[in-house]
């Protein structure tokens, strides 16, 4: 059984997609960047972390495997989190308009005896925003609950000018590391079969 240490929709949408079930475990871990903590160390010491509470939780489940993940927006070596209100959130969107910034995205997979993780780091360019744009993005409360206020999959879509990574990842689930960690712990059986036509290999 795989266990998703997370109470996020998006990340449970998004392992449905290649076709993980996952058990939801509802976990808090403080997610406060530690003094000379580089953005990369932070976002995998956080993931690590969710996975490893949500591992407690199930330890008497003998074979299950747990998945923690977090993904955090960074421009010029700040981390830019979950916006806590309305005008944080435009002041976070008017900040990153205009500029490219970076999305990490952290994975790690527990069981009792074993723990991988995987990173990955998109670029990503939003484009210039004036304050009605920005002020209409935020009236739409997309922003809620995401990193840096904004969500790639929703409406924001129209203000992101290049993408240089993983869609996946940015939205805060990177699907080819995940599925590579899945199959590096030997179960292939939760992930959807790969099929092959003789005449082109794997795809």
């Amino acid at each position: 059984m795989l266990y998703l240490a997370s109470q996020s929709p998006r990340r449970l949408e998004l392992l449905r997609q290649i076709g993980i079930e996952p058990g939801l475990l509802d976990v808090v871990v403080p997610e406060s960047r530690l003094p000379g903590e580089s953005p990369h160390d932070y976002v995998s010491r956080v993931a690590r972390e969710k996975a490893g509470a949500g591992l407690l939780q199930v330890m008497a489940n003998p074979g299950a495997l747990v998945l923690g993940a977090d993904t955090e927006v960074v421009l010029d070596d700040r981390v830019f989190g979950k916006p806590a209100d309305a005008g944080e959130a435009a002041r976070m969107l008017g900040e990153l308009a205009g500029r490219t910034h970076s999305v990490i995205s952290a994975v790690w997979l527990l069981s009792a005896g074993r723990e991988l993780h995987a990173m990955t780091r998109s670029e990503v360019r939003i484009a210039a925003l004036n304050a009605e744009a920005i002020a209409m993005y935020v009236a739409t409360d997309e922003w809620r609950g995401k990193a840096g206020s904004y969500a790639i999959q929703g409406r924001a879509a129209m203000f992101i000018e290049h993408l240089s990574g993983s869609y996946s990842g940015v939205m805060g689930l990177p699907l080819f590391e995940t599925a590579e960690l899945v199959r590096a712990f030997g179960r292939v059986d939760l992930l959807y079969p790969i099929k092959v036509d003789p005449s082109k290999g794997a795809r």
